[in-house]
């Protein structure tokens, strides 16, 4: 009997205690976290007074934890911003996000949310359905935004999207390009704006963990056979020759002069 007891007293101060060192870790997380959003929007100019921002909101955990940061930021007085969410539902592509979870995750951080569809028409053969799932959410993005008057639309792209896309670009078109954390669009009054581009992708992962961040319901079914799939195993194995690969190519990216790359023929 008294075996018993102290058996359950002592399980019970083990749970407190992996509870706290959870709780320590999500603060000190959120904390690294947001000090890295804060930069990258100081460093690249992501925000300023006045805008009104429209968030591209999958319901993954990137675009999540951009909900939660833009939300925030949002909420403090200098810059005095808007912030709306859009989620964008796809007919033909059968992966889904629960609609009432991501109402709900908006609201706690006081960002109006909509929700609308698209679709892809008749897919042409030989057409890539990633690429072409891409172009018709970022065309409802673009015409929603217009439509609200806002000046920017915030993307949830990290440091991992960049540093892959650099190499995606490298080895099947031959630039040496990635996503930049500002872009300018040419054709309309817009601007695209990825500040989470200084927070890498494990610590998204780990955050959703510690946040309780609630899963999509179902997958993209073309998410394992992609050329971007292909570059992470690739960047995996880089890591052995390398373990501080990503960072050499993050690196890279901003040391890259102009005066060094071969001039082009008019």
């Amino acid at each position: 009997m008294h075996s018993c007891k102290f058996c359950s007293t002592f399980a019970g101060v083990l749970d407190k205690m992996e509870r706290t060192a959870e709780e320590i870790e999500y603060v000190r997380l959120q904390a690294r976290l947001t000090k890295r959003f804060h930069k990258a929007c100081t460093d690249y100019g992501l925000i300023a007074d006045g805008d009104n921002v429209l968030i591209g909101l999958s319901g993954g955990k990137d675009s999540l934890a951009l909900v939660e940061m833009l939300g925030r930021r949002a909420q403090i007085y200098v810059p005095r911003f808007r912030v709306t969410a859009l989620h964008v539902r796809m007919k033909e592509v059968q992966y889904e996000s629960d609609t009432d979870y991501l109402q709900q995750f908006c609201r706690q951080w006081q960002v109006p949310l909509l929700v609308r569809e698209t679709s892809l028409g008749t897919l042409s053969e030989g057409k890539n359905p990633c690429f072409l799932c891409s172009w018709y959410r970022r065309k409802m993005l673009f015409d929603t935004a217009q439509e609200l008057g806002c000046n920017k639309i915030a993307l949830g792209h990290h440091k991992d999207d960049m540093v892959e896309t650099l190499l995606m670009n490298l080895i099947y078109e031959g630039t040496f390009a990635t996503n930049p954390p500002l872009l300018q669009m040419d054709k309309m009054p817009l601007q695209l704006i990825r500040p989470l581009c200084l927070i890498e992708e494990r610590e998204l992962v780990r955050y959703a963990e510690l946040s309780h961040y609630a899963p999509q319901r179902k997958q993209c079914p073309f998410e394992h056979g992609s050329s971007r799939t292909q570059v992470k195993a690739l960047l995996s194995q880089l890591e052995i020759l390398n373990p501080n690969v990503r960072d050499s190519i993050w690196g890279a990216m901003h040391n890259v002069k102009k005066d060094y790359l071969p001039k082009t023929k008019n």
